[in-house]
């Protein structure tokens, strides 16, 4: 019985204990960098993760690689949402929480920032696939909702990505402020619905 579960990146089998690994080193790399930054001491990710710091260097030989994943890794797993949320909700109510969802991660990577516009070609292709993987989705869920006469029709999919990031900058001392303003952001697309 094999133990490989597909190819990686560089078209090699990757063994099912190596994609656990990746995925606890991921997942620990996002909470480290969350509450201490991303010049975290690579003992504090490999102690959360459960593994040694050879695997993290065998995976992520730079730090700036395990960046650029880490940041990947969120933006897939926002984007999975999206699909998730409207198989659940009427489609304003999977727009307004894949919206949420999007304030929440914009939230956590604003840590990220300065790592991601530091000019290091690691980080290069990250707008890119992060556009990538954000405009469908939220198109989709946009449609839906006006198609449902839920919303206005004419809503552009890159404008609100940009609006909704926007109104997440944070507020002393008020961790609700980013949730009130994209619940206003989403009243505001029901304006003109056709309903």
């Amino acid at each position: 019985m094999s133990a490989d579960t597909g190819p990686d990146t560089t078209g090699k089998p990757v063994r099912a204990d190596a994609r656990r690994n990746v995925e606890a080193l991921l997942t620990a790399a996002a909470e480290v960098f969350a509450t201490a930054g991303v010049d975290a001491p690579v003992r504090q990710i490999t102690a959360k993760a459960g593994v040694g710091a050879g695997t993290l260097y065998r995976h992520f030989p730079q730090r700036s690689d395990l960046i650029a994943a880490v940041f990947r890794h969120e933006v897939d797993a926002c984007a999975d949402a999206a699909p998730v949320l409207a198989a659940r909700h009427r489609p304003v109510d999977a727009l307004a929480a894949w919206l949420q969802r999007f304030a929440g991660f914009i939230g956590t990577k604003r840590g990220l920032s300065a790592a991601l516009h530091s000019g290091d070609p690691a980080y290069e292709s990250l707008p890119g696939y992060f556009e990538e993987r954000f405009v469908p989705v939220l198109g989709a869920l946009l449609t839906a909702a006006a198609e449902a006469g839920e919303i206005r029709a004419d809503v552009d999919p890159d404008d609100l990505l940009r609006a909704a990031a926007n109104l997440t900058l944070p507020s002393p001392g008020d961790d609700g402020h980013a949730r009130r303003m994209v619940s206003l952001l989403v009243d505001g697309l029901r304006y003109g619905a056709k309903r």
